[in-house]
């Protein structure tokens, strides 16, 4: 029976990706990430041996803890924590349990450095409409929770990106950006290692085909780019649409993960039908 003070891969799993997900804190040994340089989607990596100054950040919060083999680390920092305040959990079996299931890892080679506050900051053009709220949901949830996002004119990207030191994206001739037919959001997916991901998969010909003026790639393509269109018309500041946007985004991630076998008719059929 799993412990209270445990999450098993396949509870993580299912919490992966939502606003409801804790936050996943990496504390495996410099010596085992080296041998696997991959994180679980939106894991932060923390060093286990300073966990008592850094586990009060996390006061009040949901945690899950993950070291190589859910035992002695991950079980002392996720005891730490509560001591903390916070809701901590370890993850049942450690990353060897989650890599075995064969869930998605991102290589953290393929990650942008991050800033003194261990966030990836990230610039691209101002008004954003599919590609550019949809790679910040990308990045948010299964990237980076708290990657800062830096809205600016069109000429002024690439040197904004140099000045303060962000990763430009979805602007011509940058890593971040379209590849012939794809869109931004799918070079993101197949470079972290995502795409195998079912409802993302599901979930990539909808943004591309709403961002690339081709609505036949999927059904929901024409009714996500009306809603991105809309969402544009309601918020002059950019960042308050991104917040907007992501409820829009986590919708229709769970409707790709969850419901696409459901169906909605009127009337309601009756009794005994």
């Amino acid at each position: 029976m799993t412990a209270p003070t445990t999450i098993t891969v396949a509870q993580l799993a299912r919490l992966a990706g939502t606003p409801e997900a804790p936050v996943l804190l990496d504390v495996r040994t410099a010596e085992d990430a080296a041998r696997d340089p991959r994180m679980l989607p939106a894991a932060v990596s923390r060093d286990w041996r300073e966990t008592a100054a850094w586990g009060g950040e996390f006061a009040g919060r949901g945690a899950a803890v993950i070291c190589q083999r859910g035992a002695k680390i991950s079980q002392g920092v996720a005891a730490w924590l509560r001591h903390a305040g916070a809701r901590a959990e370890t993850l049942e079996g450690g990353f060897e349990a989650w890599a075995a299931a064969g869930l998605p890892l991102i290589p953290i080679g393929r990650l942008p450095p991050r800033d003194a506050q261990g966030r990836t900051v990230w610039v691209t053009r101002a008004r954003p409409k599919v590609d550019r709220i949809a790679c910040p949901w990308l990045i948010r949830r299964f990237v980076d929770p708290a990657a800062v996002f830096l809205f600016v004119a069109p000429p002024e990207v690439a040197a904004v990106a140099e000045r303060f030191r962000a990763t430009p994206f979805d602007i011509e001739d940058c890593h971040w950006s379209h590849r012939g037919e794809r869109c931004t959001f799918d070079v993101m997916l197949e470079e972290w290692g995502l795409a195998a991901d079912p409802a993302l998969a599901r979930l990539a010909p909808i943004v591309r085909g709403a961002d690339t003026a081709r609505p036949e790639l999927a059904p929901q393509a024409a009714g996500l780019l009306a809603a991105s269109l809309g969402l544009s018309r309601m918020h002059r500041d950019d960042l308050a649409q991104l917040d907007a946007g992501m409820g829009l985004y986590d919708a229709f991630y769970r409707w790709c993960r969850d419901a696409v076998a459901e169906t909605h008719n009127w009337p309601t059929p009756g009794k005994g039908a």
